[in-house]
């Protein structure tokens, strides 16, 4: 029937099943209330033309494509208050014969005792260099128990990483659920992404500044030697070419290393000396066209 019922027959077969089913009649009586779900699911499916086409021809399952609200329905009580469903041997006859309910009820029966288990979400605080090189990580679980986690190259912070089958366990044949990962990636001192550049500011010395030379650059990597041109300023930028983050499409970004000029603490009496001395130097005015 369930094919060819006619609204009046959904009806009435759902009265009958709401009338027994419902948990106001049925306190305490988990099998009733997940019965009683079920029944207001199938309702759902089968009032809508569309939905309970595409149920019978196997297009969606018996939870249809959304819950609908619970019903109430207070004027269906057994007589007596009896409660005739109290054991899952009592719930038979709603999932036999030709009932227009009964493939619905069948099927949810199926899934829920084969059900998939649930996703179980984390967090995963990693260092900012991991986040770029990759690293292998074990994460303690709330609950007890580890994972190990292999973090991939090119991590963004609030990234997720599905692991699978690592989640709660599922019921007969549903299989487990998986562990969702969200990654936190820490803050370095050093280091700023910009996309898939890595932005470092770099301290260089007065002689440095003025007279160029090879210096040693921290990347995620490990520390590479960079040349530092003669007559470098404070925000002058050099570029470190694959030395940034993994791109998607292969390849890596660049780090943008931005020079500062820092003079030496305390003062040298010298450098001082020299540049009270130096005459270009009170001619010279680096604000000139600045703030014109």
């Amino acid at each position: 029937m369930a094919s060819t019922a006619t609204a009046d027959e959904i009806k009435n077969a759902y009265r009958r099943l709401a009338k027994k089913l419902h948990p106001d009649l049925n306190p305490g009586d988990k099998e009733a209330e997940e019965k009683f779900k079920d029944v207001n699911t199938a309702y759902g499916l089968l009032g809508n033309a569309e939905k309970r086409k595409r149920f019978d021809s196997g297009e969606i399952d018996a939870s249809g494509a959304e819950q609908p609200q619970r019903r109430y329905y207070r004027d269906y009580a057994a007589p007596d208050g009896e409660q005739p469903y109290t054991s899952d041997a009592g719930y038979a006859d709603f999932m036999g014969g030709d009932d227009p309910f009964a493939e619905i009820l069948r099927r949810a029966q199926r899934a829920r005792a084969n059900q998939r288990g649930e996703d179980l979400h984390y967090r995963l605080p990693i260092d900012f260099v991991e986040s770029i090189t990759g690293a292998s990580k074990r994460l303690t679980l709330p609950e007890g128990g580890t994972l190990d986690v292999r973090i991939p190259p090119g991590m963004v912070d609030g990234q997720t990483l599905r692991l699978k089958g690592k989640g709660a366990p599922g019921t007969g044949s549903g299989g487990p659920g998986d562990a969702l990962i969200e990654v936190e990636v820490l803050p370095d001192p050093r280091f700023a992404r910009d996309g898939d550049d890595i932005v470092l500011e770099l301290p260089i010395s007065l002689a440095e500044a003025v007279l160029g030379g090879q210096v040693r650059v921290p990347t995620p990597g490990g520390e590479v030697t960079m040349a530092v041109p003669k007559g470098s300023n404070t925000g002058t930028t050099l570029r470190l070419k694959g030395k940034g983050a993994p791109r998607r499409g292969g390849g890596s970004g660049d780090e943008l290393v931005k020079l500062k000029v820092v003079l030496p603490k305390p003062a040298d009496p010298e450098l001082e000396a020299f540049v009270s001395n130096w005459s270009k130097a009170k001619a010279f005015n680096p604000r000139e066209g600045a703030t014109s």
